[in-house]
């Protein structure tokens, strides 16, 4: 019910979208090599959809993986910088300063390294989306919740682990909605990286319209992408509301 209700969202956004821009053509007489007619964008449609949806499908699983590595990696590091000693410490601000590093300045270097294949994808994906993480889960991992950590404390039982622990299922809601919200960086990361310079994905297809001047196609695609991260939205909250039931109840 939650993806349905993400798409029929998304579909009527993009609609208002497309009338407003045709609203635009027909009412300044545009030409159709600046914003393309209604026919053109049915027989473009016709034309292309199959492998623009197998090329956003491909964008979508190579994403998906970025998101999974960041998240994996952001907690690690969160844990390790959330630690009061030098260490916790340097992690800390080496992940301020690093965040500051605009990730599409230094894609060139990526390729350059990995190649335009699978790899640099993947990398740039999750680069994209790890440093939100990071901060986030920095700054929840070190704030305690002192009504539940207090019992543990005076008993001696507060471990590392637990207190992790405590301060996540605490912060469950702003955990899910920052995985959440990355889901989506992590698309459009991946978007950038195959627009950059890879061979594969909708990026990539969106780039060779550009080349070409062909707006149908680009509309097409950001239709595409638009129904897909939907869906992986609406499965990461569902995923989200599942988890928290099973904890909280």
């Amino acid at each position: 019910m939650q993806a349905l209700e993400r798409l029929t969202q998304f579909v009527i956004i993009f609609a208002i979208f497309l009338f407003l821009l045709l609203g635009i053509k027909y009412s300044f007489n545009v030409s159709d090599y600046v914003i393309p007619s209604f026919q053109e964008l049915l027989e473009e449609a016709k034309n292309i959809f199959r492998p623009y949806l197998f090329a956003t499908l491909n964008t979508f699983v190579v994403a998906v993986i970025g998101h999974a590595f960041a998240t994996l990696l952001a907690i690690i590091v969160a844990s390790l910088a959330s630690l009061k000693s030098w260490a916790g410490s340097l992690a800390k601000t080496a992940s301020y300063n690093l965040q500051a590093y605009p990730v599409v300045a230094v894609s060139p270097i990526i390729f350059l390294f990995f190649g335009d294949g699978l790899a640099s994808r993947i990398i740039i994906a999750g680069l994209i989306c790890y440093f939100p993480l990071l901060l986030s889960f920095i700054g929840i991992f070190s704030v305690p919740v002192p009504e539940v950590e207090h019992f543990f404390k005076i008993t001696g039982r507060l471990k590392r682990g637990l207190m992790l622990k405590i301060r996540t299922i605490e912060n469950l809601e702003k955990v899910v909605t920052v995985v959440v919200g990355s889901g989506t960086m992590a698309m459009v990361g991946t978007i950038v990286a195959e627009f950059l310079a890879a061979t594969n994905g909708i990026g990539y297809s969106i780039r060779k319209a550009l080349y070409q001047s062909n707006l149908a196609r680009i509309i097409i695609a950001l239709f595409l992408i638009g129904l897909v991260s939907s869906c992986y939205l609406a499965t990461l909250e569902g995923m989200g509301k599942w988890l928290k039931k099973r904890i909280i109840g």
